[in-house]
């Protein structure tokens, strides 16, 4: 069988890998403690589910739904104007996505022709990869740096780059690396949109789980309506990942022709998990506190944990992630190899999300307290970093 050259980007991940690898160890009758996934552990709030229940129940509700509904776009808008102070229209500024990730990785095919140059963070989320090979546009990978608060160096960009660059994708909170973007940063980059006409895509997908500080909108920047759009998603801030529900607001133009393709691509979301998307965003306030502190006590711990065990990570600021630098000396992949091995622990490689991943893996708080206090305890066990004196 002879497949298209569009395979040859899809290949066996290092997810996969680390899953088989997984396996073996479990078989041979190790304990595992799997800190690689960035799924939530915990379920829906309980109102969201019995809104769902009731409906599913009602055999009216199982027809096309082609788009999203009135009812669900209007509480996206409202949410937003809530939560950010971004007033929105709710039938040209916003449409519904099955999952964040269907707009993302579907979106360059509405911005690009084969060629044409799309800005993505390295590292990044690996659904950019995908819709950029999917587009057949050129990545050109902007460093994600520690010495600049892991925000893209827009000055660093070639002119030439700026004048063939079709798309930017932004990602903040966010993954792998749970860095917050600052407000100067977003006004920075409308002026260089304009300025080399070059659209904008912001991923928010972990915009309600924060500690300290609260993530900014990036279209609540002036001007960012005029080149750019913002997804969000269900999944992390409600815990929704299976149902399969996002949204993307911003320029009615690019909505549109999202749209527009979306309309030849699939039939909609089945209406009771739209309907119970609704229930969630309009009833989000307090669900999103008590998630947040859930995941605030997660970190604190697990931080801690891994501070007594000799490993010195950053805590993160948001998201569900800790961005974690590996010893000198090794690699991100042999390194992660060597927690399963050594500690029990499984952790994503940094090299998986990007070349600039290289030195750091990227662990995932979706485990409960006291498993993340035996992960802590497994590392410390292992002695992997009390006996390193080249530890940077």
């Amino acid at each position: 069988m002879k497949f298209s050259g569009k395979m040859n980007h899809f290949q066996t991940s290092i997810f996969n890998e680390l899953a088989d690898y997984q396996k073996q160890k479990i078989n041979a009758g190790c304990e595992m403690i799997d800190l690689s996934i960035g799924s939530p552990d915990l379920p829906p709030p309980e109102f969201v589910r019995e809104e769902l229940a009731g409906n599913v129940k009602d055999p009216s509700q199982y027809g096309y739904t082609l788009t999203g509904t009135d009812d669900f776009l209007q509480a996206t808008v409202d949410y937003y104007k809530e939560r950010y102070g971004v007033c929105l229209d709710a039938k040209e500024e916003a449409l519904m996505v099955m999952g964040s990730q269907d707009g993302l990785v579907h979106l360059p095919l509405t911005i690009t022709d084969p060629g044409d140059l799309i800005l993505v963070p390295d590292p990044g989320y690996t659904a950019y990869e995908t819709g950029v090979s999917l587009a057949e546009a050129t990545p050109y990978k902007m460093p994600l740096k520690e010495e600049n608060h892991f925000l893209p160096d827009l000055d660093a960009i070639p002119e030439e780059v700026r004048k063939k660059a079709k798309l930017m994708i932004l990602n903040f909170p966010g993954n792998p690396i749970p860095a917050l973007a600052s407000r100067e940063f977003f006004e920075k980059v409308v002026e260089f949109a304009k300025t080399y006409k070059i659209t904008i895509l912001h991923d928010f997908a972990y915009s309600e789980l924060y500690y300290e500080e609260k993530p900014i909108s990036f279209l609540s920047i002036e001007g960012a309506r005029d080149v750019g759009i913002e997804f969000n998603s269900l999944s992390k801030s409600f815990n929704m990942a299976g149902c399969r529900i996002g949204y993307v607001v911003g320029n009615s133009e690019i909505i549109e022709a999202l749209s527009r393709l979306k309309s030849n691509l699939d039939y909609g979301v089945f209406l009771p998990i739209q309907k119970a998307a609704v229930k969630a965003l309009r009833n989000s306030a307090q669900f999103s506190d008590d998630l947040r502190m859930i995941y605030q006590e997660r970190r604190d711990q697990f931080v801690n944990g891994l501070h007594q065990a000799g490993w010195s990570v950053e805590s993160p600021k948001a998201s569900m992630f800790v961005w974690a630098k590996v010893p000198h000396g090794i690699d991100s992949e042999s390194f992660a190899y060597q927690l399963m091995d050594e500690a029990g622990i499984v952790v994503v490689p940094g090299q998986a999300f990007g070349e600039e991943g290289e030195g750091y893996v990227r662990i995932a708080l979706t485990q409960d307290k006291d498993t993340l206090r035996r992960a802590a305890e497994k590392v410390k066990e292992s002695g992997l970093f009390l006996s390193r004196i080249n530890w940077p």
